[in-house]
């Protein structure tokens, strides 16, 4: 016997109805890259929203086109993610950061039909649309008074592709299986690869993100997305914020401490999220300018580990608490968050603080174990530490036209690649890495791709890249070279080989040069020896 309750689509679209209808004059703030900060409302995002469905229909959009973007956190990118994703298309979110190969290559599988795009973006996208054969054309989110001549094929202005929408757009009727969002892994082994959103997995997770113990969101605060909306749904913030009614905050392209805190001031921001990079650009702003975080109560860090210097600055300095959190792209993406649960209210300030360190617990609708090489569950006792698997309906499945292995197994689970402990609380720690991959300021570089570039230099024998502590990018990456013999390379030759084809802040910050690189019984680099080798190093960039 089935229940008696109605069959209600977890949509996308539902979300901005909700604000619009229950929060309708709470606002969105955004630093624009025309440069005036812009203020507006939910009512207004829904009827520009509602706009640009309809506007869309005239280019031939359908249900389940990709579309893809290329922009900095603002109003307008909002208008596109509910626009597009109300109207049935998928909205592909381009990392502007990744080299060029990367993007092109990212773009023509995902087979984006069109591409709108921040005026900063206009350059890179002319190198590149000569390579695109499958983008009809690119969309540049601005006015008329500030669209630029560009060389551009097809370049429509934003503004006046919404002035011909119509505000009075219905929503269609959707399944809320339809895919809704596209984001790439970074690619940090072969290429990169598709982790496809559907609406009702959105609508999930901004409700897991919402819950008291993960953001705990309400309308009365005002949340900064500072975490870029091309980095996995912004950690869920453009949905769960206008879910629970608060303002959001946009901060565009600035992201140094004085105009991070400008954006905190002016939005009298109550929690934000970001990588620790931004954290500490913020408080080392503030510690020159004796400024204090008036409104701020909570900070969400991410995207790499958090040091236990920056959790105890923001808590004993600021008074502001922190909240470690942790996930994958291919978890939509929030997979743990580190708040102190109930019946730990006992611990000493010493413990208290050393939970912190850790990743958190997960959330309502997301599973975790972790497990030995033979797929044996290991105990959760904060001692033993294994591969971390994780599911739930906010988990990927599979890639976008995936022809490799499948990436759950037969119980659905997914090997996140990460080894984590599991304590008897419920706390997960990452302890490593299973893949060599280096995180620095909160993007992942591939220690793969920029080895088997060092080796194609003439000079090259051998090559390896492995992480090194940073005080500012958290890791940054150093090469360690043997020589070919009678060569007499240098570091500075080698980078100069390097320029060009990789991204700029892929860029190793030291070549250092050794007689021998370690290597496994197998004959793999050795890279635990490595680390070892180099614990003491010091870069030169620090």
């Amino acid at each position: 016997m089935k229940g008696l309750m109605q069959d209600w689509p977890l949509l996308v679209p539902t979300i901005l109805e909700h604000a619009c209808t229950y929060h309708g004059t709470r606002e969105i703030i955004s630093r624009t890259t025309e440069g005036p900060i812009h203020r507006y409302t939910y009512n207004d995002l829904a009827r520009r929203a509602r706009k640009l469905a309809s506007a869309m229909d005239r280019f031939g959009v359908k249900q389940g086109d990709i579309i893809g973007t290329m922009a900095w956190n603002g109003y307008r990118h909002m208008e596109i993610w509910y626009g597009l994703m109300g109207h049935g298309a998928i909205v592909h979110t381009l990392n502007p950061r990744l080299f060029s190969d990367q993007l092109a290559y990212i773009i023509n599988h995902a087979e984006d039909r069109y591409i709108f795009l921040d005026l900063t973006f206009v350059p890179l996208m002319e190198a590149l649309q000569e390579r695109l054969p499958l983008v009809k054309g690119f969309i540049i989110m601005t006015d008329d008074e500030h669209m630029p001549e560009t060389a551009l094929k097809n370049a429509i202005c934003y503004e006046e592709l919404l002035a011909g929408g119509d505000e009075e757009y219905q929503w269609p009727e959707l399944d809320e299986s339809t895919a809704c969002g596209l984001c790439y892994t970074s690619g940090t082994t072969g290429n990169p690869k598709g982790v496809l959103y559907s609406h009702r997995s959105n609508v999930l997770h901004a409700l897991t993100t919402n819950g008291a113990d993960a953001l705990g969101l309400k309308s009365q605060d005002s949340v900064m997305a500072v975490v870029p909306m091309f980095h996995a749904n912004a950690w869920s913030l453009v949905f769960s914020a206008p879910m629970a009614g608060a303002n959001i905050v946009m901060p565009g392209a600035l992201m140094d401490g004085a105009s991070i805190y400008e954006m905190l001031k002016v939005g009298k921001v109550t929690l934000t999220a970001a990588v620790p990079t931004i954290w500490q650009m913020l408080i080392s702003y503030l510690g020159q300018s004796g400024e204090s975080l008036e409104h701020l109560q909570r900070v969400v860090i991410g995207g790499a580990a958090c040091p236990p210097s920056m959790i105890e600055t923001f808590e004993k300095t600021y008074q502001t608490q922190v909240i470690h959190a942790w996930g994958m792209t291919e978890m939509s993406p929030l997979g743990s968050l580190c708040t102190i649960k109930g019946g730990l209210d006992d611990l000493s300030a010493e413990e208290k603080q050393a939970l912190k360190i850790k990743q958190g617990r997960p959330p309502y609708m997301v599973e975790m174990k972790i497990i030995d090489d033979d797929g044996n569950e290991l105990p959760r006792d904060g001692k033993a530490f294994g591969h971390l698997m994780v599911k739930g309906p906010c988990v990927a499945s599979d890639y976008l036209k995936n022809e490799d292995e499948p990436i759950v197994d037969d119980e659905g689970w997914f090997d996140t690649g990460d080894v984590s402990t599991l304590d008897q609380h419920g706390y997960m720690q990452i302890t490593d890495r299973a893949k060599d991959v280096i995180k620095s300021g909160g993007e992942w570089i591939s220690t793969i791709d920029v080895e088997n570039l060092a080796v194609g230099h003439s000079h090259v024998e051998e090559a390896a890249v492995i992480g090194i502590t940073h005080p500012k990018w958290d890791e940054r990456p150093l090469l360690v070279i043997v020589r070919k013999p009678g060569s007499e390379i240098s570091g500075d030759e080698i980078k100069a080989y390097l320029t060009g084809k990789l991204a700029k802040w892929w860029m190793p910050d030291d070549v250092v040069f050794v007689d021998e690189i370690p290597h496994t019984a197998t004959g793999k680099i050795h890279k635990l020896t490595l680390r070892e080798t180099f614990k003491d190093y010091v870069l030169s960039t620090a």
